[in-house]
């Protein structure tokens, strides 16, 4: 059986332009999520007009290549809003939540991508989270109780564990994908399949065939210290 391993980050651009290719892979094996905890702790940001120039640039590159939405609530909402704080630890702790009672933790991930990039919603915020998971369908009492037990030092340590899975493998930054066959691990550059889910899905079959294949290479990423968002 073949895994495939998923670094991400839920305020990551470059992997809401990669969502595509995740809907691919998860058609014909497994797929395990890794939040690498990109805007946590002392890396939270709040949106500045320098932040905001910054995504934007990136942002229409990921929508170039990808053909992924950023909707006007965001652009030119969410981004223009006071106060909002970016913050990867709640939305990792609902994705690991989600997972726990449903496991439905990549939906949850799909869903607040969603939610930031096109529908401009604060996905730091506890209420909206909330929102999101009902929004999927998951009973709001069991994740408002899974969200709590997922938070704080559970999540802390899954990020944890995620950076000591990157160092291990060589993963640059956010997205990363690895694929696990028979115990190996190999790193693959997803550039040439932004925008191209099928062609990505039809080199994992070939992959899940035959290991061995893929390479390591120059896709774009964010690193732990920032990225387009």
């Amino acid at each position: 059986m073949s895994t495939l391993h998923y670094i991400y980050d839920p305020l990551c651009g470059w992997c809401y332009g990669a969502a595509p290719l995740v809907r691919a892979a998860r058609e014909i094996l497994a797929v395990q999520a890794h939040g690498g905890g990109m805007m946590t702790g002392a890396n939270r940001q709040s949106v500045t007009p320098q932040l905001r120039a910054y995504v934007k640039q990136h942002d229409a590159r990921i929508a170039q290549l990808t053909g992924q939405p950023f909707g006007p609530a965001y652009a030119d909402g969410l981004l223009h809003a006071s106060g909002v704080v970016l913050d990867s630890e709640p939305p990792t702790a609902a994705i690991l939540a989600a997972e726990a009672i449903a496991g439905r933790g990549l939906d949850m991930l799909a869903q607040l991508q969603i939610a930031h990039y096109v529908e401009g919603r604060r996905i730091a915020e506890p209420a909206t989270l909330s929102e999101v998971a009902a929004e999927l369908g998951l009973d709001t009492q069991a994740f408002v109780a899974a969200f709590a037990q997922q938070s704080g030092a559970t999540v802390q340590r899954h990020i944890e564990e995620t950076r000591h899975l990157m160092a291990e493998v060589g993963a640059r930054g956010f997205p990363s994908f690895v694929l696990e066959t028979d115990g190996v691990l190999q790193g693959i550059d997803i550039g040439s399949y932004l925008g191209q889910p099928q062609a990505f899905q039809d080199w994992l079959r070939s992959q899940v065939r035959v290991p061995g294949g893929g390479s390591t290479g120059d896709a774009p990423v964010c690193d732990i210290n920032g990225c387009a968002i």
